[in-house]
Order: structure tokens, then C-alpha cells, then sequence
């Protein structure tokens, strides 16, 4: 999210490395599988922290990692929480999906010119840290590693028993999330839950790779473009993957379609995923830069060479699809908070700071 160091000396984005990349498991000689033990921080404009949110609610573990929740605007000292309320709320919303935010349950953005980025309301623009009272983000960063210089990036991943950042990389704390380490603290419909099954490791990995490089990067590769001959290069680079995956997801829903027949839409959309025929990694990271394109990547970005909704079509089954269907992807999306947070936390992307009222809806029905 953030524009700092956004851009290297070619005036290409250059996507800053994850320096904390530990993992919890019974193993390790720190970080052992405990309830209640772990935090986890996300910001929910943020596609990377939103993996980790939707992978959390798959795998039934937002009784056991708590959330905070950041509020909407990145200012130049970072993510920053809010402070603790008048006593009324209940400390419930830390497990809930996504860290109690009301407004996740809209399936809509409302109009924002009169909020300001300084906003103060609990639960609707962020939450508050309950554990240290941190202020900031960059609290842990300097607790686990005082001399650190890079960027307060969410999600991360916190030990509160030794107050250390874990891991801040989101395929990391995907994985941690979903291998067995937890498994003792969870319902047996949720131990059933693999989102990266053996007998699929090899194409979901194969898939995470270019769509990680061409599409999830690649909206920032074009939006943070500092000259317009790397700008085309890449906005170019995007559509022809975004062309790949609709051809993917096309020969896909055609073979369903044979399959079951064209008017069995219920059991074509059961099996509408993007590797396999069950949810997978594959949907978990594709979907937080799909739900984003036509809401924010499209103008903030200028990704504007067509949309989502109406030049897709069987990528945008596959959304509507997940997103209507599937609980943990629609209740961890925040469609006032992505777009505020583009729009406010990237002057040099959008000066004035003024949020687009459309698309509308921000999503269509299924």
C-alpha cells in the first residue's frame, strides 16, 4: 500500500522483501502452536493482509489468532491502531472475521467526502492493539528489531508471549495458517481443510507464480510506474496475463459445462475454482486483486484498458462466485475501506485525495 520506496531507480515498482520469515510449529524452539498466543495485524485496503484474513476464517482460527485491525489510512509514519472505546464494546470483535469492522457487512462502499483521514470511530474506521496499547504499527517492528529500516508493512504475524513479530509475509502466514500446526484447536470440518492438497501442490504453485507476478504485482507495477514507457509496458503486461487466466477459467466453465449440463449452475459453481474443483491457495491469493480491480486498480491505477465486470465475463463468474458464496472472502471485504485507503494513502497516485463514488455496485449479484 504504502508509496515509499515504492520505485527503484528506473522508475520501476520494486516490491520490498519480507525480513521477519519465521513459522509456528511444535518444532520450533520458539514459536510453538498455542490459542490465544498469536496476533494477527491487517489493514483491510490491503490485498496481501486480506489473504491472511480470508485463510484465518477457512481454517476456523479467529477464535484462535485474535485481529486488530488498522485504520484505513496509511500516513508517512505507517498503519496506526485507534484508541481503546468508552468501555461499550466487547472484546468479541478481535476474533471476529475481520477484527469486528462493521461495514464488511455492507457487499457495498458508501460516500466518503466527509470523513476525515483522521477519523476516530472504533469498529468502523479500525480497532484498537488490546495487548501493549501501541499506537503504531511500527511499534513491533522496533520491539522485535530495534535497528529496523524498512517499511511497517501488513499483515503481521505477532507472538504475544514474547512480543516478536513472527512472520510479515503474507504466502508465509498463509501456509502457517493452513498446515497442521493448529489443527489441535479446531473442529474436524475445519483439520479437513487443505487449501493446498498434495495431489494439486505442483499447479497451484505453478498458478501462484505468474498470477503473484503479473497480476497481484503487476496493478502495482503499473499504478506506481514513474514514466509512461514503463507505465504501457506493464498496464500491457497485465491484460495479457488477465487474457490468460480467462481463457484458464473459460476452458474451465466449459468443461463443467459439459459435464453437468448448461442449465446446472449449482453444480457448475461448486466446482468454479480456479485449480481443481475445490477452493484452494489458488482462489485465496487471486481473489483480494480480482474483488480490487474494477473498485480501485482500474482508475487509481489507471488499469483502464477494460474492466472486470464487463470485458471478463468468466473471470467475473469466478468473483461473484466466491465472493457470494463463500463467507470468509465476502465478510473480509471492505469495499469503503479499499477505497479509501488507495485514495487517501497515495498522493503521488492521487494528489487531491478524492475517492470515486463508482463503480456501482461495487459488486454485481450472482
Amino acid at each position: 500500500m504504502s508509496e515509499k520506496s515504492a520505485s527503484n531507480n528506473k522508475a520501476e515498482f520494486k516490491r520490498q522483501s519480507s525480513p521477519f520469515r519465521e513459522i509456528i510449529s511444535a518444532d520450533h524452539p520458539i514459536y510453538k502452536p498455542a490459542k490465544g498466543r498469536y496476533w494477527l495485524y491487517v489493514a483491510l485496503p490491503c490485498p496481501w493482509a486480506q489473504r491472511t484474513l480470508i485463510t484465518r476464517a477457512l481454517k476456523g482460527l479467529a477464535p484462535i489468532i485474535g485481529c486488530s485491525v488498522a485504520h484505513w489510512h496509511l500516513d508517512d509514519k505507517g498503519w496506526r491502531f485507534l484508541e481503546e472505546g468508552d468501555g461499550k464494546t466487547n472484546e468479541r470483535h478481535w476474533f471476529d472475521i475481520a477484527g469486528g469492522i462493521s461495514s464488511v457487512n455492507l457487499n457495498t462502499s458508501t460516500p466518503v467526502a466527509n470523513i476525515p483521514n483522521n477519523a476516530h470511530r472504533l469498529l468502523v474506521d479500525g480497532t484498537d492493539e488490546p495487548h501493549y496499547g501501541y499506537k503504531r504499527l511500527s511499534d513491533f517492528y522496533f520491539k522485535t528489531k530495534p535497528d529496523y529500516k524498512g517499511r511497517f508493512t501488513v499483515p503481521v504475524l505477532c507472538d504475544l508471549e514474547t512480543c516478536t513479530i513472527v512472520n510479515n509475509e503474507s504466502s508465509d502466514i498463509i501456509r502457517i495458517m493452513n498446515s497442521a500446526a493448529f489443527d489441535e484447536f479446531v473442529g474436524e470440518e475445519y483439520r479437513q481443510v487443505r487449501l493446498v492438497p498434495r495431489s494439486l501442490e505442483a499447479q497451484i504453485t505453478e498458478f501462484n507464480s505468474w498470477v503473484y507476478d503479473k497480476i497481484n504485482n503487476g496493478v502495482y507495477k503499473a499504478g506506481f510506474a514513474e514514466c509512461a514507457e514503463v507505465y504501457e509496458r506493464e498496464v500491457t503486461s497485465l491484460f495479457q496475463y488477465l487474457d490468460k487466466l480467462e481463457n484458464l477459467l473459460d476452458k474451465k466453465y466449459t468443461d463443467l459445462e459439459a459435464k453437468y449440463g448448461k442449465n446446472n449452475k449449482d453444480k457448475i459453481l461448486d466446482r468454479y475454482f480456479a485449480i481443481g474443483d475445490t477452493l484452494t491457495e489458488a482462489d485465496v491469493r487471486l481473489y483480494p486483486t480480482i474483488v480490487r480491480f474494477d473498485v480501485v486498480y482500474h482508475q487509481h491505477f489507471k488499469c483502464n484498458l477494460a474492466t472486470i465486470r464487463d470485458d471478463y465475463s468468466r473471470i467475473h463468474t469466478w468473483l461473484k462466485n466466491i465472493y457470494w458464496r463463500h463467507e470468509a472472502f465476502q465478510r473480509t471485504t471492505d469495499f469503503t475501506h479499499i477505497k479509501l485507503g488507495y485514495t487517501r494513502s497515495q498522493p503521488r497516485v492521487n494528489p487531491i485525495g478524492i475517492t470515486p463514488l463508482g463503480p456501482k455496485p461495487d459488486i454485481r449479484p450472482l
